[in-house]
């Protein structure tokens, strides 16, 4: 059982993905604080000097906090906006690679034989 789990753990998927969720994660708390620190202080100020993350509404004893939402969701957007760019840049690569290789002409079937041949000879004499 453990030989299996160790073949399963250090596939190159697994180990991807872990480091995908790492790099992840870390990626988060820096778009999270660029998002608090710099974007929404911009914000509120081109907006009157307002500070969402302070905006509240008070109903009987809950508070809902809707600023704390309002800068989540912006968070969110240049998360997914940011994603978005990666996947459309890796997929330009990879087209750009799939016409490279589909210029790659196919060598005949004749020409692959007589190449045979000619290797077939070529050791022949060395012998």
């Amino acid at each position: 059982m453990w030989k299996e789990f160790k073949k399963f753990a250090l596939k190159g998927n697994v180990v991807d993905l872990a480091v995908a969720v790492v790099i992840g994660a870390a990626f988060g708390k820096i778009v999270s604080s660029l998002v608090d620190n710099i974007i929404m202080p911009l914000v509120g100020l081109l907006l009157g000097g307002y500070d969402f993350s302070k905006l509240s509404i008070k109903v009987m004893d809950a508070e809902i906090k809707y600023g704390v939402f309002i800068q989540n969701v912006v968070d969110f957007l240049i998360i997914a906006f940011t994603i978005f760019m990666a996947i459309r840049l890796l997929t330009k690569f990879k087209k750009k690679e799939e016409a490279v290789e589909e210029v790659v002409p196919e060598i005949d079937t004749k020409e692959e034989l007589l190449r045979e041949i000619r290797d077939l000879l070529k050791e022949e004499k060395k012998l």
